[in-house]
């Protein structure tokens, strides 16, 4: 799935990252513990994050996240969208939970982690 088809699916903003839409996500991952996303997120997958700290930055580029989706509407500060430009790192916003953004994501066929549908 496409990050663009990820926005269209979320209503999501662009927060950072238009030129990055074309990149290509097979997993999404969703948690506000940071410790939960170094254990189990694979490379290249997008992350659903309530969390809007430069510590989000900071976990996906270790993990090696393709873009972060930040869930309830909610737009990260200055500093967290200069590092993530600094890192190449798209930035989504969606106005939906974390459950809704997940459910939506799961109909448009994305995986999860392990997987399985």
């Amino acid at each position: 799935m496409k990050l663009s088809e990820i926005v269209d699916a979320l209503e999501a903003t662009v927060i950072y990252g238009d030129d990055h839409l074309a990149k290509e996500v097979t997993t999404c991952g969703a948690s506000d513990l940071m410790s939960d996303i170094l254990a189990g997120l694979s490379e290249g997958c997008i992350l659903l994050t309530g969390l809007t700290t430069v510590q989000v930055i900071r976990t996906a580029m270790v993990a090696g996240v393709g873009a972060v989706v930040f869930v309830r509407a909610k737009t990260p500060p200055h500093e967290v969208i200069d590092l993530a430009q600094e890192q190449e790192l798209p930035l989504i916003s969606s106005p939906y939970s974390m459950f809704v953004s997940c459910g939506r994501l799961h109909a448009c066929n994305l995986t999860g982690l392990d997987g399985r549908r």
